[in-house]
């Protein structure tokens, strides 16, 4: 048996053990991949504050400011502010499962990183494009965050409905250069510090175990 197959094996051994005393088969393999990078996208408004919210996450690597919901030949800032492109302004967060799970970050994302209830807006911020939504990649994600809204709605988390829409991931599509890592380059930006910096103050206070005070690329 070559090291491939292996692997392999082993690794359906280990789900099958998992089932049969009760162990979520996700969480199995995420203890099993060696430390093996994921990806989550999420919308919730301007992706400036989002974005820096994702990057002080504990096991969080890599957040990138982007677009998804639209196609490619779309995915530029001046037409995607239109809102008539389909397109979210979103964040792709690069994370290590071993270290934080989809559901932490489902955590961060409905409790800090932005306001679940505004329905295409948030913040000073109007139209689809700042729209709250959960881009899963797969059925594992898809039932996570669907999970996790079903449970908020269920503990009358929030005061309004929960107005996130969970739908498939079709593209992810980086922003111009100049809103990468934007709070990091302009925390004095008068919208930075009215909107987003107190995003910041309330993750550290509120869940202080999943924050990170060196903030990711």
């Amino acid at each position: 048996m070559n090291m491939k197959s292996r692997t392999k094996w082993i690794l359906a051994a280990l789900l099958a053990l998992g089932v049969s005393f009760g162990i979520n088969p996700i969480d199995v393999v995420a203890q099993t991949s060696g430390g093996d990078n994921a990806t989550a996208v999420f919308s919730g408004g301007c992706f400036w504050g989002v974005d820096a919210v994702f990057k002080h996450v504990k096991g969080v690597s890599k957040v990138v400011s982007g677009y998804a919901g639209g196609a490619a030949n779309t995915a530029q800032y001046e037409t995607v502010s239109t809102g008539t492109t389909g397109h979210a302004e979103s964040v792709q967060v690069t994370y290590d499962p071993s270290k934080v799970s989809y559901d932490d970050l489902l955590k961060v994302f409905f409790l800090v990183a932005h306001d679940p209830t505004e329905l295409n807006r948030q913040g000073p911020d109007s139209g689809t494009q700042y729209r709250s939504s959960i881009f899963y990649e797969n059925d594992a994600q898809k039932k996570m965050a669907d999970d996790y809204i079903a449970q908020l709605d269920q503990q009358h988390a929030f005061p309004k409905p929960i107005v996130t829409k969970v739908v498939p991931l079709t593209g992810f599509y980086p922003a111009e250069d100049y809103h990468q890592n934007y709070l990091e380059l302009h925390p004095d930006q008068p919208y930075i510090v009215y909107n987003d910096l107190p995003k910041l103050e309330r993750f550290q206070r509120d869940l202080p175990a999943l924050y990170e005070q060196q903030a990711a690329k």
